[in-house]
């Protein structure tokens, strides 16, 4: 998961929500505008971006829901071969 939000506030969100993953505190927004994510007003678009272990990118999907995101992403990265672990 990546966030324009500061370092602190994403590691607050991790302990609050007990997130089992990586974030990636990006407050400059480099990555989330080299990625084209970015918004007009400094947030980023919520999407979703399918990675190959080669750094190709498979699929962006730009309607990602939080309420259906699990789904999605586990139905997704099985249509596109990803391992199962």
């Amino acid at each position: 998961m990546a966030s324009v939000d500061t370092l602190e506030d994403n590691t607050a969100f991790a302990a609050e929500h007990a997130a089992g993953f990586p974030i990636l505190a990006d407050p400059e927004k480099t990555m989330v505008d080299a990625y084209g994510a970015l918004m007009g007003v400094g947030f980023a678009n919520r999407w979703t971006y399918y990675i190959g272990a080669d750094g190709t990118i498979l699929k962006i999907d730009k309607q990602t829901k939080p309420a259906t995101a699990g789904k999605d992403l586990t139905r997704t990265m099985e249509e596109l071969g990803f391992p199962k672990i």
